[in-house]
Protein backbone atom coordinates (compact mmCIF):
# COMPACT_ATOMS: atom_id res chain seq x y z
CA UNK A 1 0.00 0.00 0.00
CA UNK A 2 0.75 3.35 -1.10
CA UNK A 3 0.59 6.97 0.31
CA UNK A 4 -2.47 7.52 -2.18
CA UNK A 5 -4.01 5.00 -0.54
CA UNK A 6 -3.08 6.32 3.03
CA UNK A 7 -4.36 9.98 1.97
CA UNK A 8 -7.40 8.27 0.55
CA UNK A 9 -8.18 6.62 3.84
CA UNK A 10 -7.73 9.64 5.65
CA UNK A 11 -3.95 8.65 7.57
CA UNK A 12 -2.04 11.35 8.20
CA UNK A 13 1.03 11.36 5.68
CA UNK A 14 4.30 13.01 5.66
CA UNK A 15 4.48 14.46 2.39
CA UNK A 16 1.74 15.60 0.32
CA UNK A 17 1.32 12.24 -2.23
CA UNK A 18 1.95 13.50 -6.41
CA UNK A 19 1.17 11.66 -9.37
CA UNK A 20 0.58 13.06 -12.85
CA UNK A 21 -1.93 11.97 -15.30
CA UNK A 22 -0.30 11.37 -18.72
CA UNK A 23 3.48 11.58 -16.96
CA UNK A 24 4.60 8.83 -18.99
CA UNK A 25 4.07 10.46 -22.43
CA UNK A 26 5.10 12.20 -25.31
CA UNK A 27 7.29 14.51 -23.28
CA UNK A 28 9.75 12.29 -22.32
CA UNK A 29 12.43 11.86 -24.73
CA UNK A 30 12.91 7.88 -23.90
CA UNK A 31 9.27 7.47 -24.61
CA UNK A 32 9.98 9.20 -28.09
CA UNK A 33 12.01 6.81 -28.54
CA UNK A 34 10.17 4.38 -28.00
CA UNK A 35 6.78 5.38 -30.10
CA UNK A 36 8.77 6.17 -32.80
CA UNK A 37 9.49 2.55 -33.25
CA UNK A 38 6.56 1.28 -32.71
CA UNK A 39 3.98 3.40 -34.88
CA UNK A 40 0.83 1.14 -33.96
CA UNK A 41 -0.24 2.78 -30.60
CA UNK A 42 -2.61 -0.23 -29.81
CA UNK A 43 -0.22 -2.89 -30.14
CA UNK A 44 2.07 -1.00 -28.15
CA UNK A 45 -0.58 -0.94 -25.52
CA UNK A 46 -0.68 -4.37 -25.99
CA UNK A 47 2.98 -5.78 -25.85
CA UNK A 48 3.19 -6.05 -21.87
CA UNK A 49 7.49 -5.29 -21.87
CA UNK A 50 7.00 -2.38 -23.54
CA UNK A 51 4.50 -1.16 -21.94
CA UNK A 52 5.90 -1.72 -18.25
CA UNK A 53 9.26 0.34 -19.53
CA UNK A 54 7.04 2.86 -20.66
CA UNK A 55 4.71 2.74 -17.17
CA UNK A 56 7.95 3.16 -14.98
CA UNK A 57 9.78 5.45 -17.13
CA UNK A 58 8.63 8.85 -15.27
CA UNK A 59 9.56 6.73 -11.55
CA UNK A 60 12.53 6.44 -12.61
CA UNK A 61 12.91 9.73 -13.40
CA UNK A 62 10.76 11.19 -10.69
CA UNK A 63 9.92 10.91 -7.05
CA UNK A 64 6.57 10.22 -7.77
CA UNK A 65 4.04 8.25 -5.39
CA UNK A 66 2.04 6.21 -8.06
CA UNK A 67 2.23 4.67 -11.34
CA UNK A 68 -0.39 4.47 -13.57
CA UNK A 69 -0.46 1.67 -16.26
CA UNK A 70 0.46 2.65 -19.72
CA UNK A 71 -2.78 1.76 -21.79
CA UNK A 72 -5.99 4.00 -23.25
CA UNK A 73 -9.61 4.34 -22.34
CA UNK A 74 -10.60 3.21 -25.67
CA UNK A 75 -9.28 -0.35 -25.08
CA UNK A 76 -13.04 -0.95 -24.44
CA UNK A 77 -14.52 -0.32 -27.60
CA UNK A 78 -11.19 -2.35 -29.27
CA UNK A 79 -11.85 -5.35 -26.91
CA UNK A 80 -15.65 -5.24 -28.09
CA UNK A 81 -14.57 -5.48 -31.94
CA UNK A 82 -14.30 -1.94 -33.21
CA UNK A 83 -11.38 -0.52 -35.10
CA UNK A 84 -9.42 2.05 -33.00
CA UNK A 85 -6.38 3.66 -34.44
CA UNK A 86 -4.25 7.05 -33.53
CA UNK A 87 -3.45 8.99 -36.18
CA UNK A 88 -0.50 11.49 -36.29
CA UNK A 89 -2.11 15.17 -35.47
CA UNK A 90 -5.29 13.81 -35.81
CA UNK A 91 -6.29 11.82 -32.52
CA UNK A 92 -7.98 8.46 -32.17
CA UNK A 93 -10.15 7.36 -35.12
CA UNK A 94 -12.49 4.70 -34.73
CA UNK A 95 -14.12 2.03 -37.47
CA UNK A 96 -17.96 1.97 -37.99
CA UNK A 97 -19.59 0.69 -35.33
CA UNK A 98 -21.15 -2.86 -35.85
CA UNK A 99 -23.73 -2.81 -33.29
CA UNK A 100 -24.85 -6.86 -33.38
CA UNK A 101 -21.16 -7.85 -33.52
CA UNK A 102 -20.51 -5.59 -30.43
CA UNK A 103 -23.35 -6.65 -28.32
CA UNK A 104 -22.80 -10.24 -29.00
CA UNK A 105 -19.21 -10.47 -28.63
CA UNK A 106 -18.53 -12.72 -25.67
CA UNK A 107 -16.33 -12.41 -22.26
CA UNK A 108 -13.88 -14.77 -23.51
CA UNK A 109 -13.56 -13.05 -26.95
CA UNK A 110 -13.03 -9.78 -24.75
CA UNK A 111 -10.53 -11.13 -22.83
CA UNK A 112 -8.47 -12.75 -25.21
CA UNK A 113 -7.67 -9.73 -27.06
CA UNK A 114 -6.98 -7.30 -24.05
CA UNK A 115 -5.49 -10.53 -22.05
CA UNK A 116 -1.47 -8.25 -22.52
CA UNK A 117 -2.83 -5.03 -20.24
CA UNK A 118 -3.24 -7.88 -17.28
CA UNK A 119 0.00 -8.99 -17.80
CA UNK A 120 1.09 -5.63 -17.87
CA UNK A 121 0.18 -5.10 -14.35
CA UNK A 122 1.09 -8.51 -13.20
CA UNK A 123 4.72 -7.76 -14.08
CA UNK A 124 4.86 -3.89 -13.14
CA UNK A 125 3.30 -4.53 -9.86
CA UNK A 126 6.53 -7.03 -8.74
CA UNK A 127 9.16 -4.40 -9.96
CA UNK A 128 10.86 -3.45 -6.92
CA UNK A 129 10.71 0.44 -8.08
CA UNK A 130 6.85 0.31 -7.34
CA UNK A 131 7.47 -1.42 -4.09
CA UNK A 132 5.43 1.03 -1.26
CA UNK A 133 4.26 3.08 -4.44
CA UNK A 134 0.66 2.37 -5.87
CA UNK A 135 -0.05 1.16 -9.13
CA UNK A 136 -3.22 3.14 -10.52
CA UNK A 137 -5.35 1.09 -13.06
CA UNK A 138 -8.25 3.05 -15.75
CA UNK A 139 -11.35 2.92 -17.16
CA UNK A 140 -13.12 5.42 -19.53
CA UNK A 141 -16.52 6.11 -18.15
CA UNK A 142 -19.85 5.02 -19.94
CA UNK A 143 -20.92 8.27 -21.31
CA UNK A 144 -17.03 8.82 -22.57
CA UNK A 145 -16.93 5.12 -24.21
CA UNK A 146 -20.46 5.51 -25.92
CA UNK A 147 -19.81 9.02 -27.29
CA UNK A 148 -16.50 7.84 -28.49
CA UNK A 149 -17.93 4.83 -30.27
CA UNK A 150 -21.05 6.73 -32.15
CA UNK A 151 -18.84 9.72 -32.61
CA UNK A 152 -16.21 8.03 -34.24
CA UNK A 153 -13.44 10.50 -33.04
CA UNK A 154 -12.81 12.76 -30.56
CA UNK A 155 -16.48 14.37 -30.15
CA UNK A 156 -15.53 18.36 -30.13
CA UNK A 157 -18.92 19.39 -30.18
CA UNK A 158 -22.07 17.28 -29.34
CA UNK A 159 -24.37 15.92 -32.14
CA UNK A 160 -27.83 15.70 -30.46
CA UNK A 161 -28.29 13.03 -33.21
CA UNK A 162 -26.76 10.83 -30.19
CA UNK A 163 -29.60 11.00 -28.24
CA UNK A 164 -31.99 8.97 -30.48
CA UNK A 165 -29.48 6.04 -31.59
CA UNK A 166 -31.90 3.34 -31.40
CA UNK A 167 -30.00 0.50 -30.02
CA UNK A 168 -28.40 3.23 -27.36
CA UNK A 169 -29.62 1.51 -23.97
CA UNK A 170 -27.81 -1.77 -25.53
CA UNK A 171 -25.00 -0.05 -26.13
CA UNK A 172 -24.80 1.29 -22.12
CA UNK A 173 -25.70 -2.20 -20.81
CA UNK A 174 -23.16 -3.61 -22.93
CA UNK A 175 -20.04 -0.98 -22.92
CA UNK A 176 -20.91 -1.30 -18.40
CA UNK A 177 -20.67 -5.08 -18.60
CA UNK A 178 -17.13 -5.03 -20.42
CA UNK A 179 -15.94 -2.17 -17.75
CA UNK A 180 -16.72 -4.06 -15.39
CA UNK A 181 -15.05 -6.79 -16.85
CA UNK A 182 -11.80 -4.64 -17.40
CA UNK A 183 -11.68 -3.44 -13.68
CA UNK A 184 -12.18 -6.77 -12.73
CA UNK A 185 -9.09 -7.99 -14.17
CA UNK A 186 -6.81 -5.20 -14.01
CA UNK A 187 -7.77 -5.44 -9.67
CA UNK A 188 -7.07 -9.13 -9.70
CA UNK A 189 -3.89 -8.52 -12.03
CA UNK A 190 -2.52 -5.91 -9.15
CA UNK A 191 -3.87 -2.41 -9.39
CA UNK A 192 -4.25 -0.98 -6.03
CA UNK A 193 -6.71 2.29 -6.97
CA UNK A 194 -9.11 2.48 -10.04
CA UNK A 195 -9.50 5.76 -12.00
CA UNK A 196 -12.47 6.58 -14.02
CA UNK A 197 -11.97 9.17 -16.72
CA UNK A 198 -14.87 10.78 -18.03
CA UNK A 199 -12.96 13.09 -20.53
CA UNK A 200 -16.19 14.65 -22.29
CA UNK A 201 -18.60 14.93 -18.97
CA UNK A 202 -18.53 18.87 -19.78
CA UNK A 203 -20.34 18.45 -23.60
CA UNK A 204 -23.77 16.69 -22.00
CA UNK A 205 -26.47 19.47 -20.43
CA UNK A 206 -27.22 18.80 -16.63
CA UNK A 207 -30.86 17.28 -17.30
CA UNK A 208 -28.60 14.26 -19.08
CA UNK A 209 -26.25 13.97 -16.51
CA UNK A 210 -28.27 11.13 -14.71
CA UNK A 211 -28.73 9.11 -17.21
CA UNK A 212 -25.58 9.46 -19.06
CA UNK A 213 -23.12 10.03 -16.07
CA UNK A 214 -24.19 9.67 -13.09
CA UNK A 215 -26.59 6.14 -13.20
CA UNK A 216 -23.46 3.96 -15.29
CA UNK A 217 -20.72 5.70 -13.09
CA UNK A 218 -22.19 4.92 -10.12
CA UNK A 219 -22.38 1.40 -11.13
CA UNK A 220 -19.26 1.51 -11.48
CA UNK A 221 -17.73 3.27 -8.88
CA UNK A 222 -20.15 0.66 -6.38
CA UNK A 223 -18.95 -2.66 -8.20
CA UNK A 224 -15.19 -1.34 -7.83
CA UNK A 225 -15.60 -0.83 -3.91
CA UNK A 226 -17.08 -4.47 -4.17
CA UNK A 227 -13.88 -5.39 -4.78
CA UNK A 228 -12.04 -3.55 -2.50
CA UNK A 229 -9.92 -1.18 -4.15
CA UNK A 230 -10.44 2.91 -3.76
CA UNK A 231 -11.70 5.25 -7.47
CA UNK A 232 -11.12 8.10 -8.38
CA UNK A 233 -13.20 10.25 -10.47
CA UNK A 234 -12.45 12.79 -12.88
CA UNK A 235 -15.71 13.79 -15.13
CA UNK A 236 -13.87 16.70 -16.84
CA UNK A 237 -15.68 19.80 -16.99
CA UNK A 238 -18.85 18.77 -14.97
CA UNK A 239 -21.36 21.38 -14.36
CA UNK A 240 -21.50 20.40 -10.70
CA UNK A 241 -18.45 18.74 -9.02
CA UNK A 242 -20.64 18.88 -5.80
CA UNK A 243 -23.53 17.61 -6.63
CA UNK A 244 -21.42 14.39 -8.80
CA UNK A 245 -20.01 13.55 -5.54
CA UNK A 246 -23.22 13.16 -3.76
CA UNK A 247 -24.49 11.35 -6.63
CA UNK A 248 -21.85 9.23 -7.98
CA UNK A 249 -20.04 8.40 -4.51
CA UNK A 250 -16.52 8.39 -5.36
CA UNK A 251 -13.48 7.89 -3.12
CA UNK A 252 -12.12 10.64 -4.28
CA UNK A 253 -13.22 13.29 -6.90
CA UNK A 254 -10.53 14.76 -9.82
CA UNK A 255 -11.27 18.39 -10.47
CA UNK A 256 -10.08 20.19 -13.96
CA UNK A 257 -8.22 23.22 -13.60
CA UNK A 258 -11.65 25.63 -14.88
CA UNK A 259 -13.14 24.57 -11.51
CA UNK A 260 -12.34 27.25 -8.57
CA UNK A 261 -10.10 24.96 -6.33
CA UNK A 262 -11.63 27.63 -3.23
CA UNK A 263 -14.86 26.80 -3.76
CA UNK A 264 -13.88 22.67 -3.97
CA UNK A 265 -12.23 23.05 -0.69
CA UNK A 266 -15.28 24.69 0.93
CA UNK A 267 -17.74 22.48 -0.45
CA UNK A 268 -16.34 18.91 -0.68
CA UNK A 269 -15.45 16.65 2.47
CA UNK A 270 -14.26 13.70 0.09
CA UNK A 271 -9.99 13.59 -0.57
CA UNK A 272 -9.28 15.82 -3.61
CA UNK A 273 -7.02 15.45 -6.46
CA UNK A 274 -5.89 17.54 -9.15
CA UNK A 275 -6.77 21.22 -10.82
CA UNK A 276 -3.53 22.59 -11.48
CA UNK A 277 -3.09 23.75 -15.43
CA UNK A 278 -0.78 22.02 -17.34
CA UNK A 279 -0.32 24.89 -19.24
CA UNK A 280 1.61 26.33 -15.81
CA UNK A 281 4.37 23.86 -16.62
CA UNK A 282 5.14 25.32 -19.94
CA UNK A 283 6.27 29.11 -17.93
CA UNK A 284 8.60 29.53 -15.49
CA UNK A 285 9.89 28.05 -12.17
CA UNK A 286 9.38 30.87 -10.30
CA UNK A 287 5.35 30.80 -11.92
CA UNK A 288 5.21 27.31 -11.43
CA UNK A 289 6.20 27.40 -7.57
CA UNK A 290 3.77 30.22 -6.77
CA UNK A 291 0.81 28.26 -8.44
CA UNK A 292 1.90 24.96 -7.05
CA UNK A 293 1.70 26.77 -3.52
CA UNK A 294 -1.58 27.94 -4.52
CA UNK A 295 -3.12 24.78 -4.76
CA UNK A 296 -0.94 22.99 -1.69
CA UNK A 297 -2.00 26.42 0.31
CA UNK A 298 -5.67 25.64 -0.44
CA UNK A 299 -5.98 21.93 0.47
CA UNK A 300 -3.44 21.83 3.34
CA UNK A 301 -6.09 21.05 5.53
CA UNK A 302 -7.91 18.64 3.24
CA UNK A 303 -6.66 15.14 2.18
CA UNK A 304 -5.46 15.89 -1.41
CA UNK A 305 -3.12 13.98 -4.12
CA UNK A 306 -1.47 16.52 -5.97
CA UNK A 307 -2.10 16.15 -9.90
CA UNK A 308 -2.62 18.43 -12.89
CA UNK A 309 -6.13 19.36 -13.82
CA UNK A 310 -5.73 17.77 -17.30
CA UNK A 311 -2.42 15.98 -18.51
CA UNK A 312 0.90 16.87 -19.05
CA UNK A 313 1.37 18.72 -22.32
CA UNK A 314 3.59 17.14 -24.94
CA UNK A 315 6.11 19.72 -24.96
CA UNK A 316 6.47 20.01 -21.05
CA UNK A 317 10.41 20.37 -20.26
CA UNK A 318 10.77 17.71 -18.24
CA UNK A 319 13.05 19.48 -15.89
CA UNK A 320 10.07 21.40 -14.83
CA UNK A 321 7.97 18.37 -13.65
CA UNK A 322 11.25 17.37 -11.21
CA UNK A 323 11.22 20.85 -10.02
CA UNK A 324 7.53 20.75 -9.30
CA UNK A 325 7.89 17.08 -7.47
CA UNK A 326 10.80 18.86 -5.26
CA UNK A 327 8.16 21.89 -4.29
CA UNK A 328 5.51 19.56 -3.54
CA UNK A 329 7.64 17.18 -1.43
CA UNK A 330 9.21 20.24 0.54
CA UNK A 331 5.75 21.50 1.11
Amino acid sequence: MGILKDCIGNKKTNTVPIWLMRQAGRYLPEFREIRSKNPDFIKLCLNPNLSKEITLQPLKRFSLDAAIIFSDILIVPYAMGQEVEFKKDFGPKLGDLNINEVLNVSDSDILKKINPIYELIKITSKDKIIEGKDLIGFVGATWTIFIYMLNKQSPRNLNEDLYNYKNQNELIKKIIHVQKLHIKNQVESGVSIIQIFDSWAGLLNKDKYEKYIYKPTQELVNYTKSLGVEVICFPRSINSYLEYCNEVKPDVISIDYEVDPLDIAKNINIPIQGGMNPQILLTDKENLRKEAKRYLDIFKDHPYIFNLGHGVLPETDPSMIDYLVKIVKDY
